[in-house]
C-alpha cells in the first residue's frame, strides 16, 4: 500500500461551492504548499435530529454531483488520487456519533432498520458515483459510533457498496473505537480518527497496533489534526474550542504526531483535518484559530513529514 499523504478538501460543501473559482485556487495551493497524494471529498448527508429516520442528501442546498464528479476529475488530472467519504450529519448540531435507536423495534418508535435503508440509499447513491468517476478509495461513513454495534447490518452495507463499487472500501471509526469494530474482516483497511492529546501519542498508538494486530490489514488515521487555538492541542478533537490564537501550539501537536508515528511502521497514512474552500488571507493566517494548516507553521511541518514520506 502506497503511503497515504492526504487532506480532506472541502468537508460539507454546499450546492454550488465546488463549482467557484476560489475553490480550484484553494486545492492548487493544497497540492503546492503540502506535498499531498491523496484527497479525500465528504459529500453530505443531512438528518433532522440524532432520532430522525430520513436522511437528506439530494435537496437544492446539497452539493451537485455534476460539480463533485468535476472536482474529482480536476484532482485526477492533477495526478492525485481521490477517496470519497459520504458523512451524515444532524441539523440540530447534535454530533453524529449519539445517531442511535432502541435496539428492539417498539411501536411508534423510530427504528435502526429504517434508518439503515436511509444511510444505504445515501452510501449507495455516492458508491455508483465513485465507480463511475474511478474514485481510488470509498470510505462508507464517518465516527458513527452508536451504530458500530450493529454488525449484521453494516455488513450488509458493506457488501452492497461492493455490488456497485470496485475498488478498496473501508469505514472511518472514532478515536478510541478501535476494539469497537468487530466487523473490521469485511473491509480493505482500518482506519480510524486521531486526535489524541499532545502527550498521550505513544500510549494510543501502543493501543491501536494491539487491536489491529488481529486482522493483519493495513491501518491509516482518515482524520488528524488540532486547532490553531490556545489549549488545542490537549483536546484536538473540540472543535468547539475558543481562544487566542496560537498557531505553534499547532505546530508542535503535528510536530509530536509525527515523530511519534515515523517510529510505528504499521501506520500508512494520513488524511489530514481539514483544508477550506475558502482560504483566508495569507498575511492573517497566524490570526487563524481553525484547523486550516494554510500559512501556518503546521503547514511546512506537514509539507517536511509528506516530503519525506
Amino acid at each position: 500500500m502506497e503511503y497515504i499523504k492526504g487532506i480532506t478538501f472541502g468537508a460539507f460543501a454546499g450546492a454550488g461551492e465546488f463549482e467557484k473559482k476560489q475553490s480550484y485556487i484553494s486545492l492548487d495551493k493544497l497540492i503546492e504548499e503540502t506535498g499531498a497524494n491523496y484527497i479525500v471529498l465528504v459529500p453530505n448527508g443531512l438528518q433532522d435530529t440524532p432520532q430522525s429516520q430520513k436522511i437528506d442528501y439530494l435537496s437544492p442546498a446539497n452539493l451537485k454531483d455534476s460539480e463533485l464528479k468535476d472536482m474529482i476529475k480536476h484532482i485526477h488530472d492533477k495526478g492525485l488520487k481521490v477517496a470519497i467519504k459520504p458523512t451524515v450529519n444532524c441539523k440540530n448540531g447534535t454530533w453524529r456519533a449519539h445517531i442511535c435507536f432502541f435496539d428492539k423495534d417498539v411501536p411508534c418508535e423510530p427504528k435502526w432498520s429504517v434508518w439503515f435503508k436511509a444511510y444505504t440509499d445515501f452510501q449507495l447513491h455516492y458508491a455508483r458515483l465513485a465507480e463511475e468517476t474511478g474514485v481510488d478509495m470509498f470510505i462508507a461513513g464517518c465516527e458513527m459510533v452508536q451504530s458500530e454495534h450493529r454488525e449484521e447490518e453494516w455488513r450488509k452495507l458493506i457488501s452492497d457498496i461492493r455490488t456497485l463499487y470496485n475498488g478498496p472500501v473501508t469505514y472511518n471509526t472514532d478515536k478510541y473505537q478501535e476494539d469497537n469494530v468487530t466487523w473490521w474482516d469485511c473491509l480493505d483497511y482500518i482506519c480510524s480518527s486521531g486526535y489524541y492529546p499532545i502527550s498521550d501519542w505513544e500510549n494510543q498508538l501502543d493501543r491501536i497496533e494491539a487491536v489491529i494486530k488481529k486482522y493483519n490489514k493495513p491501518f491509516f488515521f482518515a482524520e488528524a489534526g488540532c486547532k490553531s487555538t490556545q489549549g488545542s492541542s490537549n483536546v484536538p478533537n473540540d472543535w468547539t474550542v475558543q481562544g487566542p490564537a496560537d498557531a505553534d501550539e499547532q505546530a508542535r501537536w503535528y510536530e509530536t504526531m509525527f515523530d511519534a508515528v515515523n517510529k510505528r511502521d504499521f501506520v500508512e497514512g494520513f488524511f489530514l483535518w481539514d483544508w477550506s474552500l475558502k482560504l483566508y488571507n495569507s498575511k492573517d493566517a497566524l490570526n487563524d484559530t481553525g484547523y486550516d494548516i494554510y500559512g501556518k507553521p503546521a503547514g511546512k511541518v506537514v509539507q517536511k513529514f509528506y516530503g519525506f514520506k
